[in-house]
């Protein structure tokens, strides 16, 4: 019971930051450092994949720090299909879960309580990846 409650614990720790949805030919992987980001279209370019990341399981601090996390993800993934670059189509917060607490007394035939709840977002992102013929 202890080893599939560990197995249970380190999935939901790894988890699945990125992902991708190939829609055209993969090449071969280079460094996320040579991965750049577009917001608009450059003049040519060919779509390889679709692809998501989001700043869950990271150790990242603050929105700031969270975002640099998914930008990360999102250059690595793409890096791995051999894309040098991202169109991005989406960045910002997705609700990850809520945390709440709550307390109740009971008297008789009658109980009262007060509780409190919050939501936990983290950053997420999507794009496409792209290759840039003589990108610089």
């Amino acid at each position: 019971m202890r080893a599939g409650f560990l197995a249970v614990l380190m999935s939901l720790i790894v988890g699945c930051a990125s992902s991708h949805v190939l829609i055209g030919t993969p090449r071969p992987p280079i460094s996320p450092d040579q991965v750049k980001l577009y917001r608009t279209a450059p003049p040519q370019f060919e779509e390889i994949a679709m692809i998501e990341a989001d700043s869950s399981s990271s150790f990242a601090i603050g929105s700031q720090g969270k975002m640099n996390k998914v930008i990360e993800r999102m250059k690595e993934e793409a890096a791995k299909l051999g894309a040098n670059g991202i169109l991005i189509e989406g960045l910002g917060a997705q609700a990850a879960g809520s945390v709440g607490t709550a307390t109740a007394t009971s008297t008789g035939t009658s109980a009262y309580g007060t509780g409190i709840s919050g939501n936990i977002y983290m950053k997420a992102g999507r794009g496409v990846a792209i290759f840039v013929p003589d990108a610089k």
